[in-house]
């Protein structure tokens, strides 16, 4: 077995794991039952907003 065809199998190899993985990813994230957890994350930028807010002293202009 010369390095040409070693590095063939490895890249032939890597490839593989790599599509793997990706299709992993893409069935862990469109599983119906997690849904709500990125529902609830999606929100989370959002979720400071009024917190920030109500704890800011009311500025003064002038």
């Amino acid at each position: 077995m010369d390095f040409t065809t070693l590095l063939t199998d490895a890249r032939s190899i890597m490839t593989l794991v790599c599509l793997l993985t990706f299709l992993g990813i893409v069935y862990w994230t469109y599983v119906a039952h997690r849904k709500q957890d990125f529902d609830e994350a999606a929100m989370l930028p959002f979720a400071d907003e009024d917190t920030n807010n109500m704890k800011q002293e009311p500025r003064h202009h002038g």
